[in-house]
């Protein structure tokens, strides 16, 4: 009885070891994917900087056709051009 006892409480210890170490393996692919999402992130955001920094948006400070100035300039380039 003693023997059988002792084999039982072998087998639970030796499933809990395989339990825990399936739970080990879960989360170190888990892990594994999140530092994977975490890089990638990393790189479309340096792509998406480099792609600003090489294409600057060109903004006018001079009056645009809503503007005062900017009508009184656009009347005076279309005088220009006729």
């Amino acid at each position: 009885m003693r023997l059988l006892a002792a084999a039982a409480c072998v087998c639970l210890l030796g499933a809990g070891a395989a339990g825990c170490s399936s739970t080990q393996e879960k989360a170190a692919a888990q892990q594994a994917k999140a530092e994977h999402i975490l890089k990638a992130r990393a790189k479309r955001q340096k792509a998406r900087k480099r792609h600003k920094s090489a294409h600057p948006h060109h903004q006018h400070h001079v009056g645009g056709p809503k503007t005062q100035a900017g009508l009184e300039k656009s009347a005076h380039q279309q005088e220009e051009g006729r």
